[in-house]
C-alpha cells in the first residue's frame, strides 16, 4: 500500500514538473535582436512576449526594403530614381508618409525642416563629397534656387520636383526606420517594445521589470570618446530624437562650420544651441523637429514646441559662454540631470 502510495505520489510530481515546466515556457521573456542598417549603422530591439522568437528575419528584411525606398546611395531606390527624373509612382509604403511628414513640419517650422537642402548640405562639404569648400554668395543663391520643398508636388500615387531637385530624407532616415520596425512589432500584437537605430528610440508599453523604458541622453559638451550622459529619462509610449551641431563640423580660416544648414539663408545656422532632444509619439516627428530645432536656435523652438505640442531638452549657451538647458514641463517628471555636467 506505501509504493502505490509512493509511486502515485511520485508520478504527480513528475506531472506538476512538466507542468510547471510548460507554463514557465510560457511566461512572457525578453527578447534582444541586433544588426546593421544604413551602412554601420546599429539596430536595438527589445520587446517582451510569449511566442514571438525568429523575428531577426523579419526585421532585417523590413530595413533593407526601406533602404531599397528612401536611400541616395542605392542608385536603384526610388528616392534616387526620382532624384534622376523628376517624378516618381511610389512602389513601397515608405514614400507617401515620409512625403507627408515632411511637408507638415516645414510648414510649422517656417521651413527651416526642408528635405530638398541636399544641394546645399553638400556644396558646404557635409555630403559623401566631403572637400572642403569655397564658396560665395553667388554660388549659395544660385544653390537656393534649386531647394524649397513647398516647390514638391506629391499624392497617394507619386510625387514630382523641379528640374534640378535632389530629395534627401537623411535627416530622419534613423527616426522614420524607428517607426517602421516598431510598427511591424505592433502588427504582431507585441505591445511592450524599445527600438533603437542610432540613437532614436521610440518605446511602447513597460521593460521587464514592468517599468517604464530608462534612456540615456547623451551630454553634448564632451567627445563621443567620453560618452557622458546628461541625463536619464524614463519613457512609455513615447519617442525621442536627438540633433547637435557639436561634433559634426570643420574648421576653415579661423572659422567653425557645422553641418546645420539654414534653407533660408543657404548658409549654417548661427545661434548658441548646441542640442536638441525632442519627444513625439512617433519618431519621424521628433526627428524631423528635432533637425529644425538646430537651425531655429533656442526661443524659437521653445515657440514651437509649444505650439506643437512637443516636449523636449535644449542645452544651449547663455551670453556669458556658460551652459545652461531647458526642459519643457511636460517631460520634467521623467527626467533625471546629471549633476556632474555643471549645466545649469
Amino acid at each position: 500500500m506505501n509504493k502505490k502510495r509512493l509511486l502515485i505520489f511520485g508520478i504527480g510530481l513528475i506531472i506538476a514538473f512538466v507542468i510547471a515546466s510548460y507554463l514557465r515556457k510560457d511566461e512572457p521573456r525578453m527578447y534582444h535582436i541586433t544588426g546593421q542598417t544604413m551602412g554601420t549603422i546599429i539596430y536595438n530591439v527589445k520587446y517582451i512576449d510569449r511566442f514571438k522568437e525568429g523575428l531577426d528575419k523579419e526585421i532585417a528584411d523590413e530595413l533593407v526594403a526601406f533602404n531599397q525606398s528612401l536611400s541616395t546611395y542605392i542608385p536603384s531606390s526610388e528616392i534616387s530614381t526620382l532624384n534622376e527624373q523628376g517624378s516618381l509612382s511610389f512602389q513601397s509604403k515608405y514614400f507617401y508618409p515620409v512625403l507627408q511628414t515632411s511637408r507638415e513640419v516645414f510648414k510649422a517650422t517656417q521651413g527651416t525642416f526642408d528635405p530638398s537642402i541636399g544641394p546645399l548640405v553638400q556644396a558646404w562639404g557635409f555630403g559623401p563629397n566631403k572637400t572642403i569648400p569655397r564658396l560665395d554668395s553667388s554660388t549659395v543663391d544660385s544653390l537656393r534656387s534649386i531647394i524649397g520643398f513647398d516647390q514638391v508636388q506629391f499624392d497617394e500615387a507619386g510625387v514630382k520636383q523641379p528640374a534640378n531637385f535632389q530629395l534627401d530624407f537623411g535627416a530622419i532616415a534613423k527616426g522614420y526606420a524607428v517607426d517602421v520596425v516598431a510598427e511591424l512589432l505592433e502588427a504582431k500584437g507585441i505591445g511592450d517594445y524599445l527600438v533603437e537605430i542610432g540613437g532614436e528610440v521610440r518605446c511602447r508599453g513597460v521593460n521587464e521589470e514592468g517599468k517604464p523604458w530608462s534612456l540615456g541622453i547623451e551630454d553634448p559638451t564632451v567627445s563621443s570618446d567620453e560618452q557622458r550622459l546628461l541625463a536619464i529619462v524614463r519613457l512609455k509610449d513615447l519617442s525621442l530624437a536627438t540633433s547637435g551641431n557639436y561634433r559634426n563640423y570643420y574648421e576653415k580660416d579661423g572659422k567653425i562650420f557645422a553641418h546645420i544648414i539654414d534653407p533660408r539663408t543657404g548658409y549654417t545656422a548661427k545661434h548658441n544651441l548646441l542640442s536638441a532632444s525632442v519627444f513625439a509619439t512617433d519618431c519621424m516627428t521628433a526627428d524631423a523637429y528635432a533637425t529644425a530645432f538646430m537651425v531655429l536656435g533656442v526661443d524659437y523652438s521653445k515657440e514651437i514646441m509649444k505650439a506643437q505640442g512637443l516636449d523636449g531638452i535644449l542645452v544651449y549657451r547663455n551670453r556669458n559662454g556658460d551652459l545652461e538647458s531647458y526642459v519643457s514641463e511636460g517631460i520634467k517628471p521623467f527626467l533625471e540631470m546629471n549633476k556632474t555636467t555643471g549645466i545649469k
